[in-house]
């Protein structure tokens, strides 16, 4: 390890030199306070930025202790690290030294929600930062002096602004980790008491706009105030502070397991609540006004999506029969319809474990979900492939334990099915399960079910690691995210742009390298989509998102990974337009009593 006076050496040797001259800065360096880790440097002005990482003692970090008694601590306050170098790196300004990204300092750090990163790593006896930064030049000549107030003046100052307790607000790293802490605590609540989420008194839903995920702020806002009846009251481990002392419980809505409608007139708050929800299965910042919105973490948003590529899904309880006899027991298709794919992503849903539906009608096909008493009557069900999911909303809780979230509009048949209905009324929920119910007596519908058999268990889809390959050109592993909805895998782009519950384009990343690992290491023998799944997690939990990227090697940083839910996962591979699956299922013979099928 070389020391700080070796690191102005090495860059007043170079000053002037060509820009791959500062490969010889790959190493390490004790600068006093901390070591700068120079792990990657960039090819030219132009390239993939530097990596480097600075690590700092414990000692002199002091961070508390009760900070990293447990995982759901550590990762909260990891994350509020990398929130405080980022805003050190803001307040250096603009301290451009030369061409394109010299004298850049980033770290990947969050926006509203809390997620597992990569950006900051935390051990016994060291707290570092991995960060990205622009090794200055002229052209493409190497600015030794400028190198020099870069790496041993910004990069020190903003890690030891970042990391250090001493430099922050008193209370905040406590307040940040303590709010991350209840809200999976009562997160935890929710089985027990039957509940698929919990949306407390006093949160705020609505986003500033459709392009900006912060809170909504002014005179305008309501705040969220659950009916008498269908309040619940959960739990806090840290006490929060009140008007009238600490409060230790915290009182809201609480959306229990079933089929629950959301209905109301337009722009009155329905899908408003739903998007809520669907984003409230990750911890969020304080302050955020979705902080005490919690839903269970297995909840999976559904909807239509044209022209997605699907490989060998059973949609036969919901789409059968199809002209020219084209079978829907391991339906594949290029190009799938509003109503397939939507088929389809239920019954992935299900095989990746979701526990929860979240849907709104104005992104489901219409046919899919409800053919009402005249189109019935127009067009006989033997003419009628599909199964609409009002047919089996029920049986998928009743059968499967799934339960569904709907918003609705325009379809009263749901009364009928409902076990709760939550009326937005001018950003006010209310209960109007009796009055749906009464309605749905005095109004009955016209409409007939059109089951005909019972909703079929889907036989284990095994993928083929031979189908997927990340090699581009002369790349062996090739994968870029080059948007939070798009994945170049190898040469084929993954098209993410109706996966919705994906928050961070360092997600996005994860899950490229995630399907590779997946494919190098876990898709052997008969191992389903479902236990590759479980070994990503179990990995994921014992090595951690380092060990993710495809070349990584001890000690070497991939700064700008977020955790992916195995949802997420699952929704990339099942979209990869080269994915081949075999269908392993009862019937006859491979030797084991499988018919196995390939698509």
């Amino acid at each position: 390890m070389g020391d700080a006076n070796e690191l102005r050496r090495i860059l007043s040797r170079i000053d002037g030199r060509g820009y791959k001259a500062y490969r010889d800065l790959r190493g390490a360096f004790d600068l006093g306070s901390s070591t700068l880790y120079v792990d990657r440097v960039q090819a030219d002005p132009f390239a993939a930025p530097t990596r480097i990482r600075v690590r700092i003692p414990a000692e002199r970090a002091s961070l508390p202790p009760s900070s990293l008694e447990n995982r759901v601590r550590r990762l909260a306050l990891a994350d509020f690290l990398a929130r405080r170098v980022r805003d050190a790196t803001d307040q250096l300004g603009d301290r451009k030294r030369g061409s394109a990204s010299s004298g850049l300092v980033r770290v990947d750090a969050g926006g509203q929600q809390v997620l597992e990163r990569s950006a900051v790593a935390i051990a016994d006896d060291w707290v570092e930062v991995r960060l990205e930064v622009g090794l200055p030049a002229a052209g493409r000549r190497v600015l030794g002096r400028q190198a020099e107030a870069l790496l041993c003046g910004d990069v020190a100052r903003v890690a030891e602004r970042g990391l250090c307790a001493a430099h922050g607000p008193e209370g905040a790293l406590r307040e940040f980790v303590a709010c991350v802490e209840n809200q999976e605590d009562l997160r935890a609540q929710l089985d027990r008491l039957g509940l698929l989420a919990f949306v407390a008194n006093g949160a705020v839903l609505p986003r500033e706009s459709g392009r900006s995920d912060r809170p909504l702020r002014g005179d305008a806002v309501i705040p969220f105030a659950a009916p008498r009846s269908l309040e619940v009251e959960l739990s806090l481990t840290h006490p929060m502070p009140g008007p009238e002392g600490p409060r230790r419980t915290l009182t809201g809505l609480g959306i229990p397991k079933g089929v629950t409608l959301i209905v109301g007139g337009g722009y009155h708050g329905k899908s408003t609540l739903l998007r809520a929800l669907e984003r409230a299965v990750y911890p969020h910042i304080p302050g955020d006004g979705r902080e005490w919105v919690v839903s269970r973490p297995d909840l999976v948003k559904i909807r239509a999506e044209d022209g997605r590529r699907v490989a060998c899904v059973d949609i036969s309880g919901f789409i059968s029969a199809l002209p020219g006899g084209r079978r829907t027991d391991v339906f594949s298709s290029d190009d799938a319809s509003g109503s397939t794919s939507q088929a389809a992503n239920i019954v992935e849903a299900v095989e990746a474990g979701a526990r929860g539906l979240l849907l709104d009608e104005d992104t489901s096909a219409t046919n899919f979900m409800v053919r009402d008493a005249r189109m019935q009557a127009l067009i006989a069900k033997q003419h009628e492939p599909i199964t609409p999911f009002l047919d089996r909303v029920r049986e998928l809780y009743e059968r499967q334990g799934v339960s569904s979230v709907l918003v609705m509009g325009g379809c009263g048949d749901y009364f009928d099915v409902a076990d709760t209905v939550i009326l937005m009324r001018e950003y006010r929920p209310h209960d109007a399960t009796r009055k749906a119910r009464s309605i749905a007596r005095a109004q009955p519908s016209a409409r007939r079910a059109e089951l005909r058999d019972p909703l079929p268990v889907s036989p284990a889809r095994i993928p083929r690691p031979d189908s997927i390959d990340a090699s581009r050109g002369r790349r062996e592993v090739k994968i870029d995210a080059k948007h939070i909805d798009l994945i170049v895998y190898g040469t084929e782009p993954i098209d993410l742009r109706c996966v919705e519950q994906l928050v961070d384009p360092s997600q996005t990343r994860a899950i490229g390298f995630a399907i590779h690992l997946a494919a190098e290491r876990f898709m052997q023998a008969d191992a389903s989509l479902a236990e590759i799944l479980e070994a990503l997690e179990a990995f994921l939990d014992a090595r951690g998102l380092d060990a993710l990227e495809p070349f990584h090697r001890p000690e070497l940083h991939p700064g700008n990974l977020a955790r992916p839910r195995r949802f997420e996962i699952a929704a990339a591979l099942n979209r990869l337009r080269t994915l081949e699956m075999r269908v392993l299922s009862e019937g006859a013979s491979d030797g084991l009593g499988r018919r196995d099928r390939t698509g």
